[in-house]
């Protein structure tokens, strides 16, 4: 039986965590029993921080700032607001993905890595990867500022969550945590480094670029 094909949907306004939730276990499962394809779902949330399952309590340094959320992903705290472009990742990894084998978590975690740096170079900016730091980091002046999240859960190979860029985000409400519990540097966002660009511009390089890099 052939599978659905993979689609991409853009979701208008600010999606509730509790939805986007709610939404990605449907899903999954459907993936999973080939009744859906898969699917790359772009959402922006209102203002929360989320816990991975490394997450320290030490590290959510103003719990009464915004509502705070178990997330079940790896990794540790995180904000998700407004001119976060969060991208959900509902693929089926018993398949491989262009250079990506399949059962490769690894691999998967290292395509969204690279799915992200090709992005960025499309507005001029150079993003890396540090060793022992999951995500995408921007080296300039001295410093480090970290511009793009990543944290994922796969069920039973169907791999949900994903990764948040930073497009123009305001940046203050990553105080309330401390970012994937890196003390020693800063989170930076295009807006920030001066690029001007939009969502839809943001969106439409990270459709492309997933193509380039997963196939």
């Amino acid at each position: 039986m052939l599978k659905p094909p993979a689609t991409a949907r853009i979701e208008p306004g600010l999606t509730e965590y509790e939805t986007a939730i709610s939404f990605m276990k449907s899903r999954i499962a459907a993936i999973r029993e080939g009744d859906a394809g898969e699917l790359l779902w772009f959402v922006e949330h209102p203002p929360l921080y989320t816990a991975g399952t490394s997450a320290a309590e030490s590290d959510l340094t103003d719990a009464q700032r915004f509502p705070t959320y178990q997330a079940g992903r790896g990794g540790q705290w995180t904000y998700h607001g407004p001119g976060q472009r969060v991208v959900y990742a509902l693929l089926d990894l018993n398949e491989p993905h262009g250079a990506v084998p399949a059962r490769d978590i690894r691999a998967y975690v290292a395509g969204l890595e690279a799915w992200m740096i090709a992005t960025l170079k499309d507005f001029g900016v150079k993003g890396e990867t540090r060793a022992g730091r999951v995500g995408i980091w921007v080296a300039r002046g001295g410093q480090e500022d970290k511009i793009g999240a990543i944290g994922v859960r796969v069920s039973r190979w169907v791999s949900w969550h994903g990764m948040a860029l930073n497009v123009n985000p305001d940046l203050s409400h990553f105080t309330g945590i401390i970012p994937c519990g890196i003390r020693e540097h800063g989170v930076t966002s295009l807006a920030e480094l001066g690029i001007d660009t939009t969502m839809a511009a943001v969106d439409e390089a990270l459709q492309r670029n997933f193509t380039k890099v997963f196939g």
